[in-house]
C-alpha cells in the first residue's frame, strides 16, 4: 500500500516504492502537502528531498503524487523537485487543472490531474445531498453520484535515461458506455498488445 512519506514512522504501508517495467526502473512517491490538510505531517519539503535523494541511487525515472488542498504549495513542490524528479502530478481537490508544462530543468508538472468518475456531480457525489448539506449545515450521506463517467489524469514521456520529461497532455476522456472501458483505457491496452506482438 502506498500512502504519504511523510507519514510518522510506524503507519501501515509505505511512501515509495521502485517498479520493475520493460522500460526499465520507474520509481513512485506520494507526499501530503500540510496547508489546510489534516492530519498535519512532517515537512514534505524536507522529507521528499531526503527520499528523491535515496530514489536517484536507483533510478532516474521518478513519479510524485502530491496530495494537497492548494495549488500554491503544489506548484512550490513542484519547483523545489524541478531537476530532481520526472513529474509531480497533483491530487485531492478532484477537479483537472489546465496547467500543464515542463518546469525549466525536466521536471513535467500538473496541479491536480483530476477525477475518474461521474461528471454530473460534485466531485463524484450525488447534487442534490451535498447542496443541501451547504443549506442546512446538517451532517448527510454522500451518495457516488450516477451517469456519464470520464477519465482524467495525465501522460508524460520520459527520457529513460537522463529523467527527464519532454512532454506532459492532460487526459479527459469520455469512458464507453458499450464495455465500460474508457476510450485511453482501450488505447492503452492495444498500444501495449502491439508492444507485445513487436518485442
Amino acid at each position: 500500500m502506498l500512502r504519504p512519506i511523510n507519514y510518522p514512522e510506524g503507519a501501515p504501508g509505505q511512501g515509495s516504492i521502485v517498479l520493475e517495467t520493460s522500460k526499465g526502473k520507474v520509481g513512485v512517491i506520494n507526499v501530503q502537502c500540510r496547508t489546510f490538510m489534516l492530519p498535519i505531517l512532517e515537512n514534505p519539503f524536507r522529507v521528499m528531498q531526503t527520499a528523491v535523494e535515496k530514489m536517484r541511487t536507483e533510478t532516474s525515472v521518478i513519479v510524485v503524487d502530491v496530495h494537497g488542498e492548494t495549488t500554491s504549495e503544489k506548484i512550490a513542490l513542484g519547483r523545489f523537485l524541478d531537476g530532481k524528479v520526472s513529474a509531480v502530478l497533483g491530487t485531492h481537490t478532484h477537479v483537472q487543472t489546465a496547467d500543464e508544462q515542463i518546469f525549466p530543468d525536466g521536471t513535467a508538472f500538473l496541479c491536480d490531474a483530476g477525477m475518474c468518475g461521474p461528471v454530473n456531480s460534485i466531485i463524484g457525489r450525488a447534487v442534490e445531498p451535498i447542496v443541501q448539506r451547504f443549506i442546512s449545515n446538517l451532517p448527510a450521506q454522500f451518495p457516488v453520484a450516477n451517469g456519464e463517467v470520464r477519465l482524467r489524469g495525465a501522460l508524460v514521456e520520459i527520457d529513460e535515461t537522463t529523467g527527464r520529461a519532454s512532454r506532459i497532455s492532460r487526459i479527459d476522456e469520455p469512458a464507453e458506455a458499450s464495455s465500460g472501458k474508457s476510450q485511453s483505457e482501450g488505447t492503452l491496452e492495444n498500444e501495449y498488445k502491439e508492444e507485445q506482438e513487436n518485442g
